[in-house]
């Protein structure tokens, strides 16, 4: 493993899974999140964030969490390894209500500076649908790229501590 993508909903665990990971392997982690977004929770232009992309997938060796799935072929294209964090809605929900309660009114590690933690309904509707509208897609892609790449899918705790461990001993 020397690129590798980590997809998956909101709150599924992707940032701390992918610092795991960095941390057991050494290689360098990407936070998508937090190359995107800048101070205030403002958009990159459409241009821009391709070009932004671009350059991290050319980088010789990283894992990179998040989704944004206008970018998901490139990043699909240029990794070894897909990871796909498939958790239920309820976990994915709990887990941003407590992410919320830990950072609200801060940025968290793995966002950029100045996008402070807040509620978000629009988020919180993504995540609620996202078994039944996203996934679906996210599913059929990386089945495509099973045929050249590494795929795959964790469901549980216990799935991901034994990837990590796994890969801890290289």
């Amino acid at each position: 493993m020397r690129r590798v993508l980590v997809v998956g909903s909101g709150g599924a665990g992707k940032s701390t899974f992918a610092a795991r990971l960095g941390a057991a392997t050494g290689l360098p982690v990407v936070h998508l999140d937090a190359a995107f977004w800048r101070p205030g929770w403002v958009e990159p232009a459409e241009g821009e964030w391709q070009r932004i992309v671009a350059d991290l997938v050319a980088r010789d060796a990283w894992i990179m969490d998040g989704n944004f799935g206008g970018t998901l072929d490139v990043r699909l294209a240029a990794c070894d390894t897909a990871i796909f964090l498939d958790r239920s809605r309820w976990l994915c929900l709990l887990r941003i209500f407590r992410r919320l309660l830990r950072y609200r009114g801060r940025s968290r590690p793995d966002m950029a500076p100045g996008c402070a933690e807040g509620f978000d309904l629009e988020f919180l509707r993504w995540v609620w649908n996202f078994p039944t509208k996203s996934r679906p897609q996210v599913v059929a892609k990386l089945a495509a790229a099973a045929a050249t790449r590494r795929v795959v899918t964790l469901r549980s705790d216990r799935e991901v501590d034994r990837f990590l461990s796994g890969a801890a001993r290289g």
